[in-house]
């Protein structure tokens, strides 16, 4: 029984090394992640591919290792408990087994939303500052 096992994981290894490791480009590598991010959003899972579509991954310089980033904890941890179909759609058109994919968390990349009407106002007051012109002369409140 023991042999019979480290016999299987023997053959286990060597499937292993045995599988493509040819190099890609980043260029290939985005028209791959961009086919799949439209294949998802096609068959319904649009969550997934708006995580994919959020911002361009990019290549490490070791050739393998593809980064992205996502603007919070949440989208990464979604990301990551379904990241294993892409993973293996990379991996296959690419022709190399040996892809990861990291994913980082930009905090300051996400928006942050005005809620309160002071907030509101002053959002409005960066986009246009004579805002600021028209509550003074009209004596608003906010």
């Amino acid at each position: 029984m023991k042999r019979e096992l480290q016999e299987t994981q023997k053959a286990e290894l060597k499937k292993h090394d045995e599988l493509p490791r040819e190099p890609f480009t980043e260029t290939d590598m985005l028209l791959m992640w961009n086919k799949f991010a439209q294949r998802l959003s096609d068959t319904g899972q649009k969550i997934m591919a708006t995580y994919m579509q959020i911002n361009d991954p990019v290549l490490d310089k070791d050739g393998v290792t593809i980064r992205l980033e996502l603007p919070n904890e949440g989208s990464k941890v979604d990301f990551d408990n379904n990241k294993i179909e892409l993973l293996g759609y990379l991996r296959g058109k690419l022709h190399n087994h040996d892809i990861v994919i990291e994913t980082h968390v930009n905090e300051v990349a996400s928006t942050r939303h005005a809620f309160t009407p002071q907030e509101k106002f002053e959002k409005l007051k960066a986009l246009n500052p004579t805002i600021e012109l028209l509550r003074k002369a009209f004596d608003l409140d906010i």
